[in-house]
């Protein structure tokens, strides 16, 4: 039978595929998982991918009812609707693929003209003799300023105390990694300039070796934040660090040997060493960043809640316990404010918001959640205590998203129909299904509109005095029973409240309404997993049309990246942080009204406290 090539990016994986297989089989065949809930029938929609090149089959009634008008115009397809008759090119947006073809280190795409801070050059000396006895610090020093015009260089001490073996072992023709007119690091000529830049989470750590000359991600990763086991909240960790002095120093050691190790892990995969690195740029929230440096804590947890420091920072990498270049800074981004830190100003560099025309917002996720509103490139941003709840924490068969995890959910008929990470048997739910769980059993009517639920329903059952809906039940066949609890419905409420009305609050506080609103942008790892319809349907997020909601994944990882690259970007995230109005949400006169309002369930918008329920034919009653 003919076979063709198909291509499926960004993910890089191309291969052959006979003619009688969809998109869907090909991928599959390729190792890549599509989101499949109705397991290839057209019917759930979720294995969107897009058409970049070649020629496709007819598009069939399922793909009409289940894309919009702007998706089908885009040239988006179901791969499991399509058939490509000859050599293809697509594209497979997040939210269609699976867990764990998905990690906590994907994001924006941006292209940014390379002008690192560490400049490498080529130094070419004559050895000393008795009759030129100058000595080798000055020697190298001379040869840069006139070899490469530096005016006033300089050198590390820890350079300095290498050097004159460091010369001669290389018989005084090398590379010279210079910052700002001091050398960090020497090595032959010509040697890579790699750098690192990490997304310091409070659940995650993302990590991205670059080359600095070309601004290309030579290996990436994600790891878990060790710090969980100190707390898995940021104030649960800032009261540890507040307890003792030995607390705050095993949250620092913990944080750096992760780092650490995940450089030496990262420097494998493309044959490297951490000393290497010659620059690492950071990014995490306020607490992150403050428990990271060792920074005091206790003025974070105190009302009025303000950093020790703002504005970004240039340390000794060794000074800080990171193990790369012995002369290597790490620059950390500036924060915002006691809750936001240099994490959204990573997240607002990567998406160019102080460029951005009209009403538009952007979210990153997680378990402290920040907004950021701009109308017309002016910013406000708000942080919201979202909780560990979306990964799973809390929630009776919650867990992250590893294998056996329920990832997506829908009711069919009364019937339960999910789909695990790994094909596995089911083991419990991640977040992603957590939402999809709740917001299918509201749809059903199994729950209110206050989230309490159908105590007649089938499938609802009471345990230890405590109702639940079974959502799966193995046991008869040694499988786990699979229930979500009357205690979890109200810990997603909580969280998701908490998101809606830090959005609102932005909206009042600009005068605008979430009509206005054109653009959302959704980032963060849990941010990519969810399904934004489930979200709008709980009321975590506005009723506005779906095509005004873009999920980009880790922006922060991205604006990492960018600071990394570009001194022009550094200075763009200081300029950022300097001009976003921070708003505390608890000093807002509307807030506990606001928040009452938000954790109720449904489509609904919020005006001055009062919530405008939105019916299913579009009308609006105030409740």
């Amino acid at each position: 039978m003919t076979e063709h090539r198909v291509d499926f990016e960004p993910i890089g994986r191309r291969g052959q595929c006979r003619a009688d297989q969809s998109l869907r089989d090909c991928a599959q065949q390729m190792g890549i998982e599509l989101v499949s809930l109705c397991g290839g029938k057209g019917t759930c929609g979720r294995c969107k991918v897009r058409v970049l090149e070649g020629e496709m089959s007819q598009r069939t009634l399922a793909e009409i009812e289940a894309l919009s008008t702007s998706q089908i115009e885009s040239g988006y397809r179901l791969a499991c609707q399509t058939y490509p008759p000859g050599d293809c090119k697509v594209y497979v947006p997040p939210e269609s693929l699976t867990a764990p073809q998905r990690t906590q280190v994907e994001g924006l795409q941006v292209d940014i003209r390379p002008d690192p801070v560490v400049i490498p050059y080529r130094v070419e000396m004559t050895p000393p003799s008795l009759q030129d006895n100058e000595a080798d610090t000055e020697r190298l020093l001379r040869v840069l300023r006139e070899q490469h015009g530096i005016e006033h260089p300089s050198i590390d001490f820890r350079v300095l105390q290498e050097l004159p073996e460091t010369l001669r072992s290389f018989k005084w023709q090398l590379q010279a990694s210079v910052r700002d007119g001091e050398i960090v690091a020497l090595r032959s000529w010509p040697s890579r300039q790699i750098g690192l830049a990490v997304d310091l989470g409070t659940t995650k750590i993302a990590g991205y070796l670059l080359n600095l000359s070309t601004g290309q991600v030579m290996a990436s990763k994600g790891i878990m934040n060790p710090q969980i086991a100190y707390g898995e909240d940021v104030i649960t960790r800032v009261a540890h660090a507040m307890e003792s002095q030995q607390g705050t120093e095993q949250l620092h050691k913990s944080a750096s040997t992760a780092l650490n190790q995940l450089a030496i892990e990262l420097c494998t995969t493309i044959g490297a060493k951490p000393e290497e690195i010659v620059e690492v740029v950071i990014v995490g929230n306020t607490a992150m960043h403050h428990l990271f440096l060792g920074l005091p804590v206790k003025q974070l947890a105190l009302s009025p809640y303000v950093p020790a420091v703002r504005g970004a920072q240039d340390i000794k990498a060794r000074g800080i316990g990171i193990n790369i270049a012995q002369g290597a800074y790490v620059h950390v981004l500036p924060n915002i404010a006691g809750f936001v830190g240099a994490d959204h100003v990573a997240v607002l560099l990567a998406t160019n918001m102080r460029q951005k025309k009209g009403v538009v917002l952007a979210l990153d996720i997680g378990t402290n959640t920040e907004v950021c509103l701009s109308c017309d490139g002016v910013m406000s941003s708000v942080s919201c205590a979202s909780g560990p709840a979306f990964e799973g924490a809390h929630i009776k068969h919650g867990m992250r998203a590893s294998e056996g995890a329920i990832e997506h959910l829908r009711i069919v008929d009364d019937r339960i129909e999910y789909q695990t990470i790994g094909g596995a048997r089911p083991m419990g739910l991640c977040g992603s299904a957590i939402i999809d769980a709740i917001a299918q059993l509201y749809l059903a009517g199994v729950l209110d509109e206050r989230g309490r639920m159908d105590l007649n329903h089938r499938r609802v059952r009471s345990t230890d005095g405590t109702s639940e809906f079974v959502l799966v039940d193995e046991e008869g066949s040694g499988g786990a029973t699979i229930t979500i609890t009357q205690i979890d419905i109200r810990q997603i409420q909580l969280a998701k409240g908490a998101i809606r009305t830090g959005i609102q609050i932005l909206l009042e506080a600009n005068g605008r309404s979430e009509e206005e609103i054109q653009e959302v942008m959704i980032a963060g790892a849990f941010g990519t997993y969810i399904d934004v319809a489930s979200a709008v349907t709980l009321g975590m997020l506005p009723a506005i049309p779906l095509n005004r909601f873009r999920q980009i994944g880790n922006a922060a990882g991205t604006g990492a990246r960018m600071a990394l690259s570009s001194r022009a970007a550094r200075k763009e995230a200081q300029e950022i942080a300097d001009c976003v109005k921070y708003i505390e949400l608890a000093a807002t006169p509307q807030f506990t009204r606001t928040f009452a309002q938000a954790n109720y369930l449904g489509k609904y918008r919020i005006v001055h406290g009062e919530r405008e329920v939105i019916s299913s034919n579009g009308n609006q009653a105030i409740e």
